[in-house]
């Protein structure tokens, strides 16, 4: 039962994957902060926030994605879509927000659309430097779309006034990392190279990298301390592979502190999802990035390119993947430290580490003054 209180009620609405709940709940938190009242709604793979936030209530609603399905997956799915409209109809009226906040993914379509048909105010944020086919499809009849990059795909034809660039919100252990400063090692200092492919790794990663810094010259490749995210079922074949390069390497298949391990790190060669350009930048820390082929509309790809662009990182196709290639660009990237701290610089002019709070403000500047002078008399 909600609260009978006065608080200004918004609604999140996000996928159940981290690229889309990150984001979310930082957002909550900062909403949380200015007093407002903050519910979840989700698909079943969402678990909320968990203890983080637990006075953030969670509801889940049947949903399901239709892009790249087969036939009937997709009349099944978009059954499902159909379910969780109707289930979102009579949550969205009891629940009565200000304002609703979809993150992407098909889970956020059954709040969103609900929350538009009653013209509620709506406000979408977009990831990615291409818009999702969720947001796409809500986007016309939204207040304001938040956008992780001043330029995004398939939203340039939005009017200027409906698009906002917030960024997109990191933890705040990722934030902090941008006042601690960055220094390309030079001579014989050792270099932290950071390697990673996502949640569930990279297995093109796995057989290919290992065999390109054998090809690296002895003198680089002795100052080399790698730390390399992999597949379970590849742990043993990659250790092998570095065993024979004479290197001590760290391996893991998830890594519980990113944020030391992104601060310690010289480079990362990693994907291009939208959660890892986030943090890079907010970060600083110079990539070289391959983007996962494949990808929805290849938002991967437009990410990468939107850091490579100012000169923030390296992109290396997966086509072009290969030892003798990652040999080649890892030589010409390392041995040029200037470089890597131009990079580093780069990347931190792109980062928004406030992105939480500018997107706090889109949200708050939706709700009815009168409500907002409300919430100011009850926390003085």
């Amino acid at each position: 039962m909600i609260a009978n209180d006065n608080r200004i009620q918004i609604v999140l609405a996000a996928g159940g994957t981290g690229g889309h709940m990150f984001p979310a709940e930082a957002l909550a938190e900062a909403l949380l902060r200015r007093g407002c009242r903050v519910d979840l709604i989700t698909d079943e793979r969402g678990h909320g926030f968990g203890n983080r936030l637990p006075e953030v209530a969670v509801h889940h609603v049947s949903s399901g994605g239709v892009a790249g399905k087969g036939l009937l997956p997709k009349i099944r799915n978009i059954a499902r879509l159909a379910l969780g409209y109707f289930q979102c109809r009579s949550l969205i009226k009891r629940l009565d927000p200000v304002v609703t906040v979809g993150f992407g993914g098909y889970p956020s379509v059954p709040p969103l659309l609900a929350a538009q048909q009653r013209e509620s105010r709506t406000v979408l944020h977009e990831q990615n430097a291409v818009a999702g086919r969720a947001n796409r499809f809500l986007m016309k009849r939204a207040s304001k779309i938040a956008l992780s990059f001043p330029q995004v795909r398939f939203a340039d034809d939005l009017p200027a006034e409906k698009r906002i660039v917030t960024g997109n919100p990191v933890r705040p252990a990722i934030a902090a990392l941008a006042d601690q400063p960055y220094r390309a090692p030079r001579g014989f200092e050792p270099i932290n190279l950071l390697i990673f492919g996502g949640s569930l790794g990279a297995r093109s990663f796995s057989r290919h990298i290992p065999a390109g810094i054998a090809l690296i010259s002895s003198e680089l490749r002795n100052r080399l301390r790698i730390v390399q995210q992999c597949r379970p079922e590849d742990l043993d074949a990659v250790a092998d592979a570095y065993r024979a390069t004479g290197l001590q390497v760290e391996l893991k298949t998830f890594f519980e502190d990113m944020p030391a391990r992104l601060a310690a790190a010289h480079l990362v060669l990693c994907r291009s999802g939208a959660s890892t350009v986030t943090e890079l930048t907010a970060a600083g820390r110079p990539s070289l990035m391959v983007p996962l082929p494949g990808s929805i509309d290849d938002h991967q790809l437009a990410n990468a390119r939107a850091l490579e662009g100012p000169g923030a990182g390296w992109v290396l196709t997966e086509t072009a993947l290969s030892p003798a290639s990652i040999a080649e660009r890892l030589t010409t990237i390392l041995s040029h430290p200037d470089r890597l701290d131009l990079a580093a610089t780069a990347a931190r002019k792109l980062g928004r580490r406030d992105a939480a709070e500018r997107l706090a403000d889109v949200v708050m500047n939706l709700v009815p003054a009168s409500r907002q002078k409300n919430l100011q008399a009850e926390q003085v």
